[in-house]
């Protein structure tokens, strides 16, 4: 598979002169100098995001992810993952200090075992903003998106077959690829989700899991997946469209 860009990046505000003064005023003898405001906060653990709003963190160069914040590493990440994609990890609090500033970032990795999280340091990763949600309900076999806690569609979906199950918890999606065959088994594309399946741990990259699109539209609205989530092509295509690296998706039964 390609990867698909990442997260878009934020825009940057620039400030500029129009051109040079050709008199400048002369500054006054005695200037009136205001104090400085200064900002307090309460130091500690906050969470991060709502039903509307979610942030993600990318990995623009190396990030170290720790157990507890600056203390027994877990894992390394580099700028792009196995596939080639850029390193997206899922945001789910803050750590501040009493002058507001973040200290550390508690992320969502995409590893073993599902729903594992981390701490990593801000000046390693750039945090974004997301306004996209899935849901995907199990028993219902159903996809829903949102966009700014409003919804966008809602679709019939095939899920994991009783043996391979789709793994139920909170994940985000942590690559978008396009297949090198559209027309294949995983449609016009696949979302990556920081999900692995509970039973195929000797599968390829450990058995991740995905929301994709189908070349057996038979399937859809049946419980006979390996564990990923498969919806008709047409629908895979909006969804994959807005829903950026990033977005919280959570899987319930």
């Amino acid at each position: 598979m390609k990867r698909i860009a990442s997260i878009a990046a934020l825009p940057l505000a620039a400030a500029g002169c129009g051109g040079a003064a050709r008199h400048a005023a002369a500054p006054p003898s005695q200037p009136h100098v205001k104090a400085a405001h200064v900002v307090r906060c309460a130091p500690g653990y906050r969470t991060v995001g709502s039903k509307r709003l979610a942030y993600a963190a990318e990995v623009p160069g190396h990030a170290t992810a720790y157990r507890a914040p600056g203390t027994g590493p877990i894992v390394r990440f580099g700028p792009v993952n196995v596939n080639d994609y850029p390193t997206v990890l899922g945001v789910r609090g803050k750590l501040v200090g009493r002058d507001c500033a973040v200290r550390w970032w508690k992320v969502q990795l995409p590893l073993r075992p599902n729903g594992i999280a981390g701490w990593v340091r801000p000046a390693d990763v750039v945090v974004q903003k997301v306004r996209t949600r899935i849901l995907v309900d199990v028993s219902a076999r159903r996809v829903t998106l949102f966009r700014a806690g409003r919804r966008v569609l809602s679709t019939a979906a095939a899920v994991g077959a009783p043996a391979t199950p789709t793994p139920t918890g909170r994940y985000y999606v942590n690559q978008r690829l396009v297949p090198a065959d559209t027309h294949g088994p995983f449609g016009p594309g696949a979302l990556g989700i920081s999900a692995f399946s509970p039973v195929l741990t000797g599968w390829a990259q450990g058995g991740p899991v995905a929301i994709h699109g189908t070349d057996a539209p038979w399937s859809i609205g049946r419980a006979v997946s390996n564990g990923c989530i498969r919806v008709p092509n047409d629908v895979l295509t909006r969804i994959f469209r807005v829903a950026v690296a990033g977005t919280p998706v959570v899987i319930e039964r």
